[in-house]
């Protein structure tokens, strides 16, 4: 994510306690800017969605109505038997063609790519020369093609390194960059099954497609479509891509179900720090390396063939010649106990308050806990969970404790034995 999006999304992290000034100055922000809208752009003024700028799309934050509102969206998307719809068009689609697809791709990303069977996935981390993480990226092995959603804020960007890379490639690989004629959506919760359901062709088994899987398919009889069972919110939950002419259809006919509530910006943020998930821009940044961010499982298992081959920009960087962490000066951790929520770029002292040990760099107050919740990063001899700190909030200092993510258990869909 870059400057401008990141500083958008810690905005709306704060319509939790905020009062309409700030959404008032998203509007101002929005007719300022020359903004993509997504083909649902007049479904989300039609269902009350309150718009802002993000990633140079116009997106809603929340809704308003009965079940809108950054706090009822969020409880919504927890509740058994709900679901929670996001449109997340702004995100990047790309498909990679040609023989040699999976050799570059595990030059510029961190995961087994190799390893991934048809229609398996990955959460993987695109790094530079120096280690540093570009961006986060979902990775399927779709057969013909290798499927890659990565953020919105970071696409551009992100094609510029993979052309970059390509241009020192010898080998048969093409990138292809869907641009805005696939749109997303996700649906997240413990009624996202049964409402996406609905919409899939008749005797299509859910209940054997694993987490991280993802097929083509037809959806509500539309052609040319995708679905991918993953998501950002600590809940079992879908990604489904369609046609740009046939968005408008697809996500009415979801929202036909009374399960399914449309949900803006403002919980996907507050969703995914209580699942401890990571918003690039944030949480992760090309000055840090997957070791500190501690997102080091994203590089499989010690003794495994990524971390003993290595091969992608950076890994000397971060893994010793054998394959094992190199030590780290820092590292990203959560934080609880306080009483008053920390947002970015919060110091954060040792017990004593007089020795700064790191920074907040997202926090929010938690829905389902009723308090709030912080991750960052802090010195490693720091980080053990249940080491006190010291928070300084509005020039005060507030006790608090590191601890251990996710904050709110996930609920991952597991495919029955």
């Amino acid at each position: 994510m870059n400057a401008v999006a990141a500083s958008s999304l810690r905005s709306v992290s704060r319509t939790l306690a905020s009062s309409g000034a700030a959404k008032r100055s998203f509007a101002a922000a929005a007719g300022s800017e020359n903004l993509v809208k997504t083909a649902l752009n007049d479904l989300h003024r039609e269902l009350g969605g309150e718009m802002v700028p993000f990633a140079g799309y116009e997106l809603p934050v929340l809704y308003k109505g009965d079940n809108g509102g950054v706090m009822n969206e969020h409880l919504w998307c927890r509740e058994e038997g709900k679901a929670a719809m996001f449109d997340v068009s702004h995100m990047g689609q790309i498909r990679w063609h040609g023989k040699d697809r999976v050799a570059f791709l595990e030059k510029v990303v961190v995961g087994d790519i190799a390893g991934l069977t048809p229609g398996s996935g990955l959460l993987s981390l695109v790094t530079n020369e120096k280690g540093g993480i570009l961006d986060d990226t979902v990775i399927t092995n779709a057969g013909d093609f290798v499927y890659m959603v990565v953020n919105g804020a970071t696409k551009f960007g992100d094609m510029k390194h993979f052309q970059e890379q390509l241009d020192q490639f010898d080998g048969d690989v093409t990138m292809e960059y869907l641009e805005d004629t696939m749109q997303l959506l996700a649906i997240q919760g413990p009624g996202a099954a049964a409402a996406i359901a609905k919409i899939l062709p008749e005797g299509f088994d859910l209940t054997n497609m694993a987490f991280m899987t993802g097929t083509d398919t037809t959806l509500d009889g539309v052609e040319g479509c995708r679905i991918t069972r993953c998501g950002y919110t600590g809940e079992d939950g879908f990604e489904i891509a369609m046609p740009e002419a046939s968005a408008n259809s697809i996500a009415s006919k979801l929202l036909e179900d009374p399960a399914v509530n449309p949900t803006g910006l403002g919980a996907r943020d507050s969703l995914r720090l209580e699942a401890g998930l990571c918003l690039y821009g944030n949480d992760l940044n090309e000055e840090t390396n997957p070791i500190e961010g501690a997102l080091g499982w994203t590089l499989g298992g010690k003794g495994g063939r990524r971390r003993t081959e290595q091969g992608f920009l950076g890994a000397e960087t971060f893994l010793t010649p054998e394959g094992k962490f190199r030590k780290q000066s820092r590292k990203r951790v959560g934080i609880f106990g306080m009483k008053a929520p920390a947002r970015d770029h919060t110091e954060i002292y040792d017990a004593t308050g007089e020795n700064l040990i790191g920074e907040i760099t997202s926090g929010t107050y938690s829905p389902c806990l009723k308090a709030p919740i912080a991750m960052g990063y802090v010195s490693s001899a720091n980080a053990k969970a249940g080491t006190e700190v010291m928070l300084k909030i509005r020039n005060k200092m507030q006790k608090a404790a590191v601890t251990k993510m996710p904050f709110v258990e996930s609920r991952y869909y597991r495919v029955p034995e």
